[in-house]
């Protein structure tokens, strides 16, 4: 039996970064879905399953804790693992207390980050796994 892969969705307006981290994640096989605003992220979640969606919290289009939030109202069980540049975690505090699974600074390792992304498919997958 093979394990299917942990779907991400991953929201940034730097799509330089988004395009690299994409490709990052997908060799190592993570199914990675990306937008580059928040609006095309929450029409992304709209026609699709994720495990964990990686969220930047300065969006050009949106402000990140709105996106947070929206997400959180249409999947109450997504993680949301917040990014932000130094400066901001006052704000990404703010947003583990509007429901994001934890936040990470910019730049960050690749490894820190899916490390966080596994633990936070973790935890959707033992509350999933329960009735098999």
């Amino acid at each position: 039996m093979s394990e299917s892969p942990v779907r991400v969705l991953l929201v940034d307006d730097e799509i330089g970064f988004l395009d690299v981290l994409a490709k990052r994640m997908g060799k190592r096989g993570y199914a990675v879905t990306t937008a580059g605003s928040g609006a095309e992220g929450i029409q992304v979640l709209r026609g699709n399953d994720f495990d964990v969606a990686v969220l930047d919290l300065k969006l050009e289009d949106m402000d990140g804790i709105e996106v947070l939030q929206i997400m959180k109202k249409m999947v109450p069980d997504l993680p949301v693992i917040m990014l932000t540049g130094h400066g901001s975690e006052q704000a990404a505090r703010e947003g583990v207390k509007s429901g994001a699974f934890d936040y990470l600074l910019k730049p960050c390792a690749l490894d820190d980050l899916l490390d966080k992304i596994g633990e936070a498919a973790a935890g959707t997958a033992s509350s999933q796994n329960e009735t098999e």
